[in-house]
């Protein structure tokens, strides 16, 4: 029966001379085109959803009282296709992030490859979360305040009533709700992304716990840069969750955190 320090040995030699610069080129390329494959094909299915998808986005600037208003011809059309695109990289995030894990599986024990199930599933959960935290509660309160000020300041045309209704354009809408939804649910795979890191030996518990000051302000300054408003409230509606995902990454490096051996 073979001890522990032969079967440290043995992972070891399996992780030494698998592949070449090339050969990780080619697998890159593999994953990659299987990647947009099912993007492809999810894109076709949400497109034959796009309306009720569309709906959806519209009711979050329609129930804050604007109104959008398209300004050029072909608006409509890349709008629909965006939102499509958009949904497909959901829907296809469990398959995408299957083909990220086969990408670094060469670099992993045996043993760690146990953990491909439960890491393309907690970080397809992870990214729709994401997503559903930006539709739920950060586009609301963003696209909320900047509605109730371009009415403070009676930018749009009034009513009959004499209400002012902003008039807002469509592309420019959605280009916000696309990259917040978006720009979001990458967020959410901080804890996802720290696992991998820390099982590949690159970063330890003990070394995000000591850079925590520095994460809090690339969380914060990443928080500005998503936020589609830039005001305090926002950012911390965006930038809190993100610094929770930071801590959380933290408690799973120091779980599954381990340290390579080093070659000789």
């Amino acid at each position: 029966m073979p001890t522990d320090h032969e079967e440290e040995v043995e992972e070891h030699e399996e992780l030494t001379g698998q592949m070449s610069f090339f050969d990780h080129l080619e697998e890159l390329r593999r994953r990659l085109m299987n990647s947009l494959i099912a993007v492809g094909v999810s894109f076709a299915i949400c497109y034959y959803f796009v309306d009720p998808i569309y709906n959806a986005f519209k009711r979050l600037i329609t129930q804050g009282g604007a109104v959008l208003n398209p300004t050029s011809l072909t608006s409509p059309f890349t709008i629909l296709l965006k939102i499509a695109f958009l949904a497909s990289l959901f829907l296809a995030s469990p398959f995408i992030l299957a083909q990220v894990w086969l990408f670094i599986s060469p670099g992993l024990y045996k043993k760690e490859r146990r953990y491909a199930l439960p890491f393309i599933f907690f970080a397809s959960l992870l990214f729709v979360a994401g997503g559903l935290f930006a539709y739920f509660i950060a586009l609301p309160a963003g696209i909320s305040f900047l509605i109730e000020m371009a009415k403070s300041h009676e930018m749009g045309v009034p009513d009959a009533n004499g209400n002012v209704i902003p008039m807002l354009d469509v592309a420019d809408t959605f280009d916000i709700i696309f990259y917040l939804i978006l720009g979001l649910g990458i967020v959410f795979e901080i804890p996802a992304l720290i696992f991998l890191l820390s099982r590949l030996g690159l970063i330890t518990g003990p070394f995000l716990l000591k850079n925590l000051k520095y994460a809090l302000l690339i969380c914060f300054v990443l928080a500005a840069v998503i936020t589609p408003t830039g005001d305090i409230v926002n950012m911390m509606i965006i930038g809190l969750p993100m610094i929770a995902l930071y801590c959380v990454g933290i408690v799973i490096a120091f779980i599954f955190g381990k340290k390579r051996p080093k070659e000789e």
